[in-house]
């Protein structure tokens, strides 16, 4: 049975075969730690009966007004743990704390190449919002979906009204 808790200082130490998974997005420990020190409610690691960490999600909640909003910052799971609806999971969980912090949507950033995530994200309710040009860094730099889900407070669903027109991520707010 797979356990949901709060991801742990401790946790930084052992994730290390999640982490150098060629899909997921890392961090210096320091950014890390800087999640669980301001939004520990949006950090969550999956474990496996034997104590084995699945996956984890991290996230925040930022923005003002009606853009106020939940950000999931990392999604990953190990890939013995794949296709077993533990994204899903850890997202339904990121969403249910956004719901109870009031926000207006959900986002997260997916380099466009990433079909894999996008599709899963489209059947999870998110839709493209919009597409930051260059937004990853590399040889050469990658694109981004700007990926939303409205929550319920937003009722009129303007969160998710696509942007016609691609951003710089300077203009990303």
């Amino acid at each position: 049975m797979t356990t949901l808790r709060p991801f742990t200082c401790n946790d930084m130490f052992r994730f290390n075969k999640v982490n150098l998974d060629p899909l997921t997005e890392t961090y210096c420990l320091s950014f890390y730690m800087q999640y669980l020190a301001h939004w520990p409610e949006y950090f969550q690691v999956a474990e496996s009966p034997t104590g084995e960490i699945m996956g984890y999600i991290m996230g925040k909640a930022e923005g003002q007004g009606e853009n106020w909003h939940g950000h999931v910052t990392a999604l990953t799971v190990s890939p013995d743990y794949r296709r077993l609806g533990l994204a899903a999971t850890l997202m339904s969980f990121l969403e249910d704390v956004s719901e109870k912090k009031r926000c207006y949507f959900v986002d997260l950033f997916v380099r466009v190449s990433n079909k894999v995530a996008i599709d899963m994200y489209t059947k999870l309710g998110y839709i493209v919002y919009r597409t930051v040009l260059e937004y990853y860094v590399g040889d050469p730099d990658e694109d981004a979906y700007d990926m939303r889900k409205a929550c319920s407070r937003d009722v009129q669903r303007k969160s998710v009204i696509p942007l016609e027109h691609p951003v710089r991520p300077e203009e990303v707010d």
